[in-house]
């Protein structure tokens, strides 16, 4: 059933209606002055394949999209199903959210015991909003055997195969 709202309500329709679309969590990393930077990104997407590109979406008060729009690397982790304390932790504003965990400096901060691993050169920078879309050369992509962490209707669940 359709439903119409006017400019008052928009934001909110649309929220919820985002909130009905189910996608994976990542943490997108980064370093600046030796120091790891991350935040919880649902908005990350394949782009290309020739080149091996992809694209992400910070907001742009986004102290990452900062860092990125510098240049540099980034490192895409996929969440696996276990690691929705991890997607919480990235998302708050917590001075070190890095501390207590496991992780690497595999050209990005790669974090332990990911889905998946995408690391990816700053190509440029696209205004789109009140976010900003940042591309990027993939120059490294890996998988694991986790099962995905998914958020979905406001929550954390995973992927069930028919």
């Amino acid at each position: 059933m359709a439903v119409s709202v006017d400019d008052t309500t928009l934001e909110a329709a649309l929220r919820g209606a985002m909130a009905n679309f189910a996608t994976g969590l990542t943490v997108v990393t980064t370093s600046d002055g030796g120091r790891p930077h991350g935040t919880t990104l649902s908005g990350v997407m394949s782009l290309s394949m020739d080149p091996p590109m992809v694209a992400i979406s910070l907001a742009r008060t986004s102290s990452l999209l900062a860092r990125l729009q510098r240049g540099g690397r980034f490192g895409i982790n996929v969440l696996a199903a276990h690691q929705d304390q991890v997607a919480l932790r990235f998302s708050t504003k917590l001075h070190d959210r890095f501390a207590d965990l496991g992780w690497s400096d595999d050209g990005a901060p790669r974090l332990d015991d990911v889905h998946a691993w995408i690391l990816a050169d700053v190509t440029s920078t696209v205004p789109a909003g009140d976010h900003v879309l940042v591309l990027g050369t993939v120059v490294r992509a890996e998988t694991g055997t986790q099962r995905p962490l998914v958020y979905w209707q406001r929550s954390f669940g995973t992927h069930q195969a028919f």
